[in-house]
């Protein structure tokens, strides 16, 4: 009953917290808003992963979970995906969505970056700016010191403009400039350094009236603060990289990023308790969860090999739907942190040994005792603690908010775990219900890009298209078709049949591909179609970065430097066809049992009743992409199983705001040979 009662008394007061803006400060104890000292507890939801509709739900959910902060990064390529042309509106909309945070009564950290990896295509980075000549990213440059440093002022203004800042009243506490840039400095040499110390100066020169942080940066210039990303920052933070600095922890990843091929991570809701915990005995402040919705990369926003569906594992799932144990362990956690506030902020820690693997770390103020008792052995153990013993599990740590009485332990869940369940609401299993159209394989003669070299497949297609066509005019003979690209995927055509297909993987992105082929007298086209999946997301001199292929031969004959004509994407994807204005620009045909690669499908349906979350089941597809009524659902890649035979995704989300009440149109780019006849429209919900 005790336990009951301050729990209820913490959420109360919480439900009850406004933002009130103000000054924003730090020392060494942690962030100080308006005067206060305060432990925070912070989530990442990327506004562009979900729609403006999911906002209100999956902020109050957060807030409901304990949490006191949103982080966001801000996505340049999004934002900018043309030189000096601007999109902020729908899910882009950054100003709405830091305002109905702020309505909420939460903080917000806003990571701009605006270099932000976050598994986005190019690191976040807009693609024009591989083109400008002697660029060098993320260096003393001063070509891309101009431009970043134009779009951080554009997003601290636009911040400013609408009073978002705390120092104006607003809900942004702090600002990330980079993006664990340490993981790559020494590549740069002192140019690295410098750029460190620009980045920084520059930063804080924008006076936003709030602190600056970067992560993953252990000599983060002052007054930035260095914060910490990974899983165990408890144990592997070296800590602030000045006295008067706080402990910061900005990435707590709840799960990872799952590639295409790859098994979903699953971490345990007591591990994260664990470290959290840990985090904030050894005198960190705040922690982000990272994240704690991930949400959807709708259209080809994923880097390259990534999942469509973004850190579904979170305590909110993929939906938005609340995960368990996950969610619930942690917001008790949380609760529990909350209630030693005062002397953790303000009391004296000491640190006990209680055995090997076993010690206390003990917070106290001059009217109240707290302390954290950790187990960092795997077994279970009762220890003895100011004379009352405490049984530990393994890998666990216990909160004794007044120094005798355990209100949470990290170890022990109280939370029933829960299910996610699709029940299938609509089928499209008869052929009368599909149109098609076949994409036509272009000739030599059909393209209108020449050159006598493989070009780059990233500089050609500049990203308006996953696809770029390679053809080639070749005498006849008995022959093997060699292929070698660095990225991702090849289908190679003889006359317009296909040949061959090969793919790379997360780990390793180059293709080869060795193929017999018979050639008819005469000149035979072979046309190859190379499809990257996602640009690369990190690395040193990411604009070096190429994809696409680097060698053909054909019976030991070296056509790599050799008249080759390019067409940059597919003819529907030019044509739009995938929306109402599109369709009729090209024949569509009755759909007949038999499928062909690079086969566009469309048909129309009726939104689900109820609110449940829908999901796209494409478990009889092979890889392709998806819209419905014009907007890009994402990359699917079925046929690209697991280590153990099952699809990496099969459930595609589709945001209730996508639909209307009748008369969807779906649009479906297969690439492969998936059977349509086996798609369904399911809702999502949970169950115990």
């Amino acid at each position: 009953m005790e336990e009951w009662w301050w729990r209820c008394l913490f959420f109360i007061t919480v439900s009850l917290a406004t933002v009130n803006g103000g000054s924003v400060t730090y020392d060494r104890t942690s962030l100080i808003i308006n005067g206060q000292h305060q432990i925070l507890f912070s989530g990442s939801i990327h506004y562009p992963r979900s729609t403006p509709q999911m906002w209100p739900n999956l902020i109050a959910k957060a807030k409901e979970g304990g949490l006191d902060v949103i982080q966001t990064y801000v996505f340049w390529n999004l934002h900018e995906p043309q030189q000096a042309q601007y999109e902020f509106s729908g899910r882009l909309d950054l100003v709405g969505f830091i305002k109905e945070i702020q309505a909420q009564g939460l903080y917000v950290t806003l990571r701009i970056g605006p270099y932000i990896e976050s598994e986005c295509t190019y690191g976040g980075l807009p693609l024009w700016l591989h083109d400008i000549p002697g660029i060098v990213f993320r260096s003393d440059n001063d070509q891309f010191k101009f431009h970043m440093q134009r779009f951080t002022a554009t997003i601290v203004n636009m911040m400013k403009s609408a009073n978002l800042y705390a120092s104006q009243g607003g809900p942004i506490i702090l600002s990330q400039i980079e993006n664990e840039y340490g993981n790559i400095e020494r590549a740069f040499q002192e140019n690295g350094l410098a750029y460190i110390h620009w980045a920084a100066q520059m930063a804080v020169g924008l006076q936003t009236g709030v602190p600056w942080v970067m992560c993953k940066q252990d000599n983060a210039p002052d007054p930035v603060i260095n914060t910490c990303n990974g899983m165990q920052c408890g144990t592997t933070f070296k800590g602030p990289n000045s006295p008067n600095k706080p402990s910061l922890w900005t990435e707590n990843w709840t799960s990872f990023y799952q590639a295409f091929g790859g098994k979903p991570y699953l971490r345990s809701a007591s591990d994260i308790a664990y470290n959290v915990a840990l985090f904030i005995a050894k005198k960190g402040s705040y922690v982000n969860y990272y994240m704690y919705h991930g949400g959807t990369n709708f259209d080809r926003l994923a880097s390259a090999f990534i999942t469509t569906a973004y850190y579904d594992e979170a305590p909110l799932d993929e939906y938005g739907l609340i995960k368990q144990p996950k969610w619930g362990h942690l917001k008790d956690l949380h609760a529990a942190v909350k209630s030693c506030s005062e002397p953790l902020l303000y009391g004296t820690q000491t640190t006990l040994s209680l055995g090997s693997q076993q010690q206390a770390y003990v917070f106290k103020s001059s009217t109240e005792c707290a302390a954290f008792l950790e187990n960092s052995g795997p077994g279970d153990i009762i220890i003895q603690f100011q004379n009352i013993p405490h049984q530990l599990p393994g890998k666990s740590i216990s909160i004794l908010p007044d120094c005798k009485n355990v209100v949470f332990n990290t170890g022990k869940l109280s939370i029933q775990n829960n299910a996610r369940v699709m029940k299938t609401q609509i089928q499209f299993n008869s052929a009368e219900k599909w149109k098609v159209y076949t994409e036509l394989v272009p000739n030599f003669d059909d393209t209108s890009l020449r050159a006598n070299t493989l070009l780059d497949q990233i500089s050609t297609a500049k990203d308006i298209s996953d696809y770029m066509w390679l053809n080639d005019n070749s005498p006849n003979a008995q022959s093997v078709l060699s292929i070698y690209s660095e990225g991702h995927v090849l289908h190679s055509f003889i006359n317009g049949v296909l040949k061959g297909s090969a793919h790379g993987n997360h780990d390793n992105l180059n293709v080869a591909m060795e193929e017999s082929v018979d050639l008819i007298n005469g000149m035979n086209n072979i046309s190859i179609l190379s499809a990257t999946v996602g640009l690369p997301n990190s690395g040193a001199f990411l604009e070096q970065r190429v994809a696409g292929l680097r060698k053909v031969n054909v019976q030991g004959r070296d056509l790599t430097s050799y008249a080759w004509g390019y067409q940059v994407g597919l003819l529907g994807e030019k044509l739009q066809i995938y929306t109402v204005n599109g369709l009729s620009k090209v024949q569509w045909e009755n759909f007949q049992s038999s499928t062909k690669p690079l086969t566009w499908y469309q048909t129309t349906f009726d939104a689900p009743a109820s609110n449940d979350p829908v999901a796209l089941n494409l478990g009889s597809m092979g890889k392709g992409l998806v819209w419905v009524n014009g907007q890009g659902i994402g990359r699917y890649w079925v046929s690209f199983h697991t280590s153990n035979g099952t699809p990496s995704q099969q459930w595609y989300h589709i945001p209730r705001s996508f639909l209307k009440s009748t008369g969807n149109l779906l649009v479906i780019l297969e690439e492969e040979t998936g059977n349509p006849l086996g798609i369904t429209i399911d809702t999502v919900y949970i169950t115990s």
